[in-house]
């Protein structure tokens, strides 16, 4: 196969990369944006696919698409050959991901309908983390409510912490099946991940991208009976605590910025609200990785990656921070280097490597979208 185009549909844009498997480099990328708005000349997905296969021209011989979605509930495990039933069978997961997979099926829909003769893959957020253990992945509700309604722990960001997990046994020349890794994949979104051999056995985002880490706008993990106590104390009505959790909490709620550079500036100038918001931000990430190391029964690596995790240096260092009596340290000269690709950055010898790695979502989409269609394991 020559080039992936790889489609990411989200509910007003199309994020879009060609990507030469030959070299695993872009042929070329881009974003159309504000699909559907009033202000906007792009009035549905088809009209911005079309844009983009314009761009594209007659000159790509495009072998494949592979089309990011993030829910694929217990049904898809891993990455799928899309026809008429599993489209339907995303369209049914929408519950579970109502902000999500009806954008991923827009996509699909408004690609298959472009490029009908080419193979189309279903590469699933969750996909990854369907080798999670039966303790790991079960709350302790009514059992068969609970089944009923799918409810248990799925996990996200799936194709980035595969994508890192391969590349730190590659940085470290060691066999993937031989590491223990914990992966941090903090951007906006954020999540943790127990890697041991290659396979998830624990990751902090639930049944949807909420649960878990301090995010940019998302609250993370939270006693549950808040939720009731704010419906019945302040009157908040089901949509106002989902756009509380998920859209003015986070950072956001904590310092009124979601963006971790302004909290990062604000925090530097001596802002107090924003240095006890960071202290909350690295607080959750260390516990997570105690319960980690605890499920690993050991630790080979931790690494960073996504917009936080690879580019913010003294958090590293603050969430890394006292840990030397487990073997986790970080050399501050190489953490700090002005680096963008992947690096060490714990000193010679340590115990547990600590890497920078840069996350590649779109590269491993194209893999895995090569792999269903020929029919070959991804490695």
């Amino acid at each position: 196969m020559s080039q992936i185009f790889v489609v990411n549909s989200g509910s007003s844009s199309i994020k879009y990369q060609l990507i030469d498997l030959a070299t695993e480099l872009p042929v070329l990328g881009g974003l159309v944006e504000r699909i559907g708005e009033p202000e906007s000349d792009v009035a549905d997905h088809t009209e911005g696919l079309q844009r983009v296969l314009a761009l594209l021209g007659s000159d790509h011989d495009i072998a494949a698409v592979g089309h990011r979605v993030v829910h694929g509930g217990s049904r898809f495990t891993t990455a799928t050959v899309i026809d008429d039933a599993v489209e339907r069978g995303i369209a049914e997961l929408a519950a579970l991901a109502p902000l999500h997979n009806p954008a991923n099926l827009a996509g699909i829909r408004a690609a298959r309908a472009a490029l009908p003769n080419v193979p189309h893959v279903a590469v699933f957020d969750t996909a990854f983390h369907s080798t999670l253990p039966k303790a790991a992945y079960t709350y302790a509700i009514d059992a068969a409510l609970a089944a009923q309604h799918g409810i248990r722990r799925y996990g996200f960001h799936g194709t980035s912490h595969k994508y890192v997990s391969e590349q730190v046994a590659e940085e470290l020349g060691r066999p993937l099946a031989s590491l223990k890794t914990i992966v941090l994949h903090l951007g906006n979104g954020a999540s943790v991940a127990a890697i041991d051999g290659g396979v998830s056995v624990e990751t902090s985002m639930g049944m949807t991208p909420l649960e878990g880490l301090v995010m940019g706008t998302r609250s993370g993990d939270l006693d549950p009976a808040a939720l009731i106590h704010l419906h019945r104390q302040a009157g908040l009505d089901f949509d106002q605590l989902d756009t509380l959790l998920n859209r003015k909490s986070g950072l956001l709620g904590l310092t009124g910025s979601g963006d971790m550079r302004d909290v990062q500036t604000a925090a530097t100038d001596g802002d107090a609200v924003a240095i006890g918001a960071l202290a909350v931000y690295c607080h959750r990430i260390r516990r997570y990785l105690g319960a980690y190391l605890v499920h690993l029964g050991g630790l080979d690596a931790i690494a960073f990656t996504a917009g936080v995790g690879e580019n913010v240096a003294n958090l590293r260092e603050e969430i890394l921070a006292g840990l030397e009596f487990l073997g986790i340290a970080v050399d501050k000269t190489a953490n700090r280097a002005a680096s963008r690709g992947n690096r060490m950055i714990s000193p010679a010898g340590s115990p547990v490597a600590v890497l920078v790695i840069a996350t590649n979502e779109e590269l491993e989409i194209a893999r895995q979208t090569a792999a269903a269609v020929t029919g070959n394991p991804t490695r």
